[in-house]
């Protein structure tokens, strides 16, 4: 990974348009080509990015941009879209490299591995006709917890947590993001799946056309609901 802090504006070129203005950032080139513009805040969400497959390109800026203050351009294309990232570099800071070697991946805690692997073995929760494709279906920003088809054949991204926050939604966000721009998958719709869904994750996530689920976890593991019951 690289790791690079400088001062640089940032224009996304594609099917949307973006413009960064002039500020000091933080910019991370991964070992899969992807790139990560970052600022100091906003949690773990980056300002902007190209992920994979893409190519970065390095070029010298003509003498309007040089007497701008450019000192380097970087452009950014993303080999199936064509869509482009343009960082204009004016001054770095820090410029360093770091091996990190292959990642085991995110270990999660007991209920929610759980919680997946009986979601996957009853699929039909989320609906009539649903089919499972696989589970952790990997993306080039990590794993989508269940990939299932719905009764259509359209593809159905689940992500599950034991209690579902915006970061969930965030996060199952930007999954969608990725996998609908795959021509194999598209279009994806997304499920947010937990045991409590507070009540500003769901309206983010229902605004964003993402469907919610709450999962009764004792009732999926087959366990009897004595409190309720008079006999």
């Amino acid at each position: 990974m690289r790791l690079v802090i400088a001062k640089c504006s940032v224009d996304y070129a594609g099917r949307l348009s973006a413009h960064l203005p002039l500020a000091t950032r933080l910019l991370m080139v991964k070992s899969d080509g992807s790139l990560l513009v970052h600022s100091d805040g906003g949690s773990y969400k980056p300002l902007n990015w190209m992920s994979p497959p893409c190519s970065l390109a390095v070029s010298a800026p003509d003498d309007l941009q040089a007497d701008a203050g450019i000192t380097e351009l970087w452009t950014v294309t993303h080999a199936k879209t064509a869509d482009q990232l343009i960082v204009s570099l004016y001054e770095v800071e820090h410029d360093s490299a770091h091996d990190l070697g292959i990642d085991p991946g995110l270990i999660k805690d007991g209920v929610e591995a759980h919680l997946q692997k009986l979601l996957a073995e009853h699929i039909h929760l989320l609906g009539d006709g649903h089919t499972l494709v696989r589970r952790e279906y990997m993306t080039a920003i990590g794993p989508v917890d269940i990939l299932a088809r719905d009764a259509q054949g359209a593809s159905v991204a689940v992500e599950l947590k034991r209690r579902g926050d915006i970061d969930g939604v965030e996060q199952l966000t930007r999954y969608l993001e990725l996998m609908n721009r795959d021509p194999h998958l598209a279009p994806v719709v997304g499920v947010f799946a937990a045991q409590q869904i507070k009540p500003q994750a769901r309206t983010l996530a229902e605004d964003r056309g993402i469907r919610c689920l709450v999962l009764d976890y004792d009732a999926m593991r087959g366990l009897d609901d004595t409190a309720s019951k008079l006999f």
